[in-house]
């Protein structure tokens, strides 16, 4: 994880230099991850069920900054409404700042690519980044199962998942329109966000064109 928030803060940092009209492009995405994320649903075992928020973090800035907006956003919900907690902090970084909008990014790049429009792509792009989000933190959860109560890790991961499916499902769906809805009023008034965009590449340690 620290990899990805050093390189992040570097991007941000540089993104903020260049560009500073996207201040609030910025500041925005970190709200829509702290506002969206903070809609909880209980779920099993002490954990919960929300939408995450990354899509538009992600898809404008990539994984590296989306990591440092979301490990910020994590921490602040740990220590204002009790949502998440520093002995797991770690783990809801990775699934909810780095693998769960990377495949996000991956589905936007390829949409985009074939001249799909910004509402479907930004929907897609979010609720993929919602939903893998929940598949890596179910394989979490599977491993300290399978470590705390030596359970068989493939029965363990399908209770998870078919627990979550209930609730994140339509939540990832929701998201997605809603986020997509956003980017379109975007495309409209601040196309020069998608330019930024469009030189994201999913490789968080590449370098920038």
């Amino acid at each position: 994880m620290i990899p990805f928030f050093y390189i992040g803060v570097i991007k941000l940092r540089q993104i903020l230099r260049d560009h500073p009209d996207q201040k609030m492009i910025v500041a925005l995405s970190g709200a829509f991850i702290f506002l969206i994320s903070s809609l909880k649903l209980p779920s099993v075992t002490g954990s919960s069920a929300h939408p995450t928020g990354t899509g538009i973090a992600v898809v404008f800035y990539g994984v590296g900054v989306c990591a440092v907006l979301s490990t910020i956003v994590l921490i602040f919900q740990a220590l204002l409404i009790a949502h998440g907690g520093f002995t797991t902090l770690g783990a809801n970084c990775v699934s909810m700042g780095i693998i769960g909008p990377f495949f996000g990014l991956i589905v936007w790049k390829i949409l985009r690519r074939t001249n799909v429009g910004v509402f479907v792509s930004m929907a897609c792009a979010a609720a993929v980044a919602d939903l893998m989000t929940y598949v890596v933190t179910a394989i979490q959860m599977t491993l300290n199962v399978v470590t705390a109560n030596n359970a068989n890790f493939g029965e363990a991961f399908i209770d998870f998942m078919s627990v979550y499916a209930v609730t994140q499902v339509p939540l990832a769906i929701i998201e997605g329109i809603v986020l997509g809805m956003f980017a379109h009023y975007l495309s409209t008034t601040r196309p020069d966000v998608f330019e930024i965009a469009d030189k994201n590449s999913v490789n968080p340690f590449a370098k920038e064109e």
